[in-house]
């Protein structure tokens, strides 16, 4: 028999809670996305989150811990090679990796380049390492004179293909990044193939909502295809469809911003009577954390804080709640890439045992075997269920 009739992670992409003991060798040392914000900012405002138990896991000013948590609380620490989305969510759903995706520090080889631009019929522009406001800023004239591309990367395992929606439309941007998809195998088998595209003059370009992600599938089976098998429906909300290739998601659901992520949170669980909702808000990271955008961030965080109230009434008497991240994106570091760190997890609901310390927990994956466990189907055997321990007699 089912522990619960429907299952919410809610992942705050970017949301770090301090540097991983591995940190160093990603050159993140120090990092930790969620304390230093507060501090830079004089403090957060997250009565929701606080509530649930997020000031006992580390010093954030303005979350103070609570005497009486009102849910489980823990940290997770990534055991997957890389600090990228894809490599997280796919540790929060039970597959981890051994070997890091590849990354390119000097920009991508001729083989790639030369493949893709006699693919796509244009020669493209770029192709380095690049803040992606930036190199639009820098490049985007350019692109709109001659109508090439503009190839970049980060220190992340991402190639991206920004460009201006009157130049190139949305849909041929789409087109692109299959083209690029389909070359970045084997040895250049990138994360994503991320498309860009974005509006505006020189001087004042903005990117638009309609970015996509083209994953490489994942090598094997995640809790989400074990779900899948088993008759259970997934609900995939903003990017999470995106980074899973679309295996095991019957339902995706893109969004404009974290409060349309949130919005459309609310409703998926308002219609499903059994399933699984899987939540990504990527503002905090791709508008704030990589732009060095503390106080955006801070303010992001606490909109995200205040509509929780919303999320967790949607909960019926036997569902659970996680609220975790995938990653840091430390925004007051001189870096404008993700950050190797560990994440928080609070769990809600009316079953929850409210004031269990679920520790440090060794691997992501653990969210997954709850996941499964609570939803009564198989895991993929990464990870360990904290299910008993957090729920009610």
């Amino acid at each position: 028999m089912n522990r619960a009739a429907r299952v919410l992670v809610l992942v705050l992409d970017g949301c770090g809670i301090g540097a991983a003991p591995d940190a160093a060798r990603y050159g993140d040392e120090g990092s930790s996305t969620l304390p230093h914000t507060a501090e830079a900012c004089g403090g957060l405002r997250l009565p929701v989150m606080g509530r649930l138990g997020l000031g006992r896991l580390a010093p954030i000013a303005g979350v103070p811990p609570a005497e009486r948590p009102e849910g489980a609380f823990g940290i997770m620490t990534e055991v997957s090679a890389g600090k990228d989305s894809t490599t997280g969510h796919w540790e929060l759903m039970g597959l981890i990796l051994d070997r890091p995706f590849p990354t390119y520090p000097h920009g991508f080889p001729p083989e790639v380049i030369e493949a893709f631009e006699a693919r796509i019929g244009r020669r493209v522009l770029g192709n380095r390492p690049a803040s992606g406001t930036a190199i639009i800023a820098e490049l985007g004239e350019e692109h709109l004179r001659t109508g090439r591309p503009i190839v970049y990367t980060s220190a992340d395992s991402v190639f991206q293909i920004a460009a201006h929606e009157s130049v190139i439309p949305v849909d041929e941007l789409y087109c692109m990044c299959d083209a690029a998809r389909a070359i970045l195998i084997g040895p250049h088998a990138v994360s994503r193939v991320i498309a860009r595209p974005f509006v505006g003059e020189p001087g004042r370009f903005v990117r638009t909502d309609r970015r996509r992600d083209f994953s490489v599938p994942p090598p094997h089976d995640t809790v989400l295809d074990r779900l899948t098998a088993a008759g259970v429906p997934v609900v995939g909300i903003g990017k999470i469809a995106d980074l899973f290739a679309g295996r095991g998601v019957a339902t995706a659901v893109h969004t404009h911003d974290d409060m349309d992520g949130l919005t459309q949170t609310v409703r998926s669980l308002a219609s499903l009577e059994r399933g699984f909702v899987f939540t990504n808000l990527v503002d905090l990271d791709s508008v704030y954390g990589h732009r060095n955008d503390p106080k955006g961030y801070a303010a992001n965080l606490e909109r995200i804080d205040a509509r929780l109230d919303e999320v967790l009434a949607g909960l019926g008497p036997t569902d659970l709640a996680m609220i975790t991240a995938d990653h840091g994106n430390d925004p007051t570091t001189g870096s404008t890439d993700h950050s190797r760190e560990r994440v928080p997890l609070l769990v809600a609901g009316p079953r929850v045992r409210g004031g269990v310390n679920l520790g440090v927990r060794r691997t992501f994956a653990d969210v997954g075997a709850t996941v499964a466990a609570a939803l009564g189907t198989e895991g993929t055997g990464a990870g360990t269920s904290f299910l008993e321990q957090v729920l009610a007699p």
